[in-house]
């Protein structure tokens, strides 16, 4: 087993004002050379964005892009004719494939919003771009993972063009558990929404993370009334 640990007062950070976001992997004006992805995961960012504030139009290509509310609201417009509200207890996925323009901004004026922002590399160049989201409170499961992203469109949750499963996790009392990963050429980053949990040797606080690599089954401690984001992706791409 390999592992490496991101302490949540290591990452970059950048408050713009309106803005203010803590970047796990080098992004925009933070670099760090030994933090440029996880495998298949290229961006985690922790973003707060200011009532009535936001992303303009901006162009994206070759790039799956997950957004997760965290609270608030999200308005989303692209070039595709959607336009959308994303809000916490949601999951919203755009393929950027051959092209495509969009932009983000608080839907309420005077509340903050907070959302996670992830790119995940795909596994096929220049497809048709897409967008879709999906209300993931049908799919929770008390005290345990539940799987909210796949490669399979027919599975449950969204879906992206990449060999990755995203998995959440409320737990509302202590539980030991395990995850079993998909592949083996798979690795794992967990990071943490809120509470602590002891994975891999190391005792994880809110917005620590760790990636977990060449192992097939990952034991967790979760303490009680922890929120968890597992994100599985290739740790090679072809």
């Amino acid at each position: 087993m390999k592992t490496t640990l991101h302490k949540a007062n290591t990452r970059g950070h950048a408050n713009h004002g309106w803005l203010d976001s803590y970047h796990t992997f080098s992004f925009a004006n933070y670099y760090n050379p030994d933090r440029i992805q996880f495998g298949a995961l290229r961006v985690l960012n922790d973003d707060t964005i200011a009532g009535g504030k936001g992303f303009g139009t901006h162009p994206h290509d070759n790039m799956e892009i997950i957004s997760i509310p965290l609270s608030g609201a999200l308005e989303h417009k692209d070039s595709m004719g959607n336009t959308a509200v994303i809000e916490s207890g949601e999951v919203q996925v755009m393929s950027a494939g051959t092209g495509v323009f969009h932009s983000e901004y608080n839907k309420n004026k005077d509340v903050a919003g907070k959302f996670l922002q992830i790119w995940v590399f795909p596994n096929k160049k220049n497809v048709t771009p897409r967008y879709d989201q999906i209300s993931i409170r049908d799919l929770e499961k008390e005290n345990d993972f539940f799987q909210i992203l796949s490669p399979d469109p027919n599975d449950q949750g969204v879906w992206i063009h990449q060999k990755a499963w995203f998995n959440l996790g409320y737990f509302s009392r202590k539980k030991a558990l395990n995850y079993q990963f998909h592949n083996q050429d798979s690795g794992l980053y967990v990071f943490v929404l809120k509470g602590e949990v002891e994975v891999a040797g190391n005792k994880l606080s809110v917005r620590d993370g760790i990636g977990i690599w060449e192992i097939s089954t990952i034991e967790f401690e979760v303490e009680k009334d922890t929120q968890l984001l597992l994100m599985e992706v290739p740790m090679t791409m072809n």
